[in-house]
């Protein structure tokens, strides 16, 4: 069976990282004496506070077991052999919408640090996967589920 790599930056995997730790050596324990005091309220088949403490320990263990693969299958991005102007993973990337020349930026990244609110969109992304591999000054056309919108680069900057 083949694992899947999730490719993402040095950055990305780093708070991965950081996430998973707290996640094993702050959240388990706190869990564990919520779930230790909910037992002592007696019968635990009415007991709405041990099962919320159950049910947010199987929700963190199953985030520790994603995220440890995640962080085990990495590929950190490498943009060495990528020129300067040209749209990549780990890049921003900023375009006008033509025609009216309204302005947006996004950074690519893998999609196990995707925040779109934050404006880090996923390379699995329509927007990404349209500019990926193009270069400052063209025009592009992305295919969205609202209909197709035409780009043009204006720059692209490595993080």
């Amino acid at each position: 069976m083949v694992e899947k790599v999730y490719p993402m930056t040095a950055a990305g995997k780093e708070k991965l990282e950081q996430e998973l730790e707290e996640l094993k050596t702050v959240k388990r324990g706190e869990i564990i004496e919520r779930i230790k005091i909910a037992r002592g309220f007696g019968d635990l088949s009415e007991n709405s506070e041990y099962e919320s403490a159950k049910d947010e320990q199987a929700f963190v263990e199953g985030r520790i077991t994603t995220l440890e693969n995640m962080i085990r299958f990495a590929q950190i991005i490498d943009n060495d052999g990528v020129d300067a102007d040209e749209v990549s993973i780990g890049k921003t990337v900023t375009f006008k919408e033509l025609p009216d020349e309204e302005e947006e930026e996004y950074t690519i990244v893998g999609s196990a640090e995707s925040d779109p609110f934050s404006g880090k969109i996923s390379n699995d992304s329509p927007i990404a996967q349209a500019l990926i591999g193009k270069r400052v000054g063209d025009e592009v056309t992305i295919a969205t589920p609202g209909g197709d919108m035409q780009v043009k680069i204006v720059k692209v900057e490595q993080n």
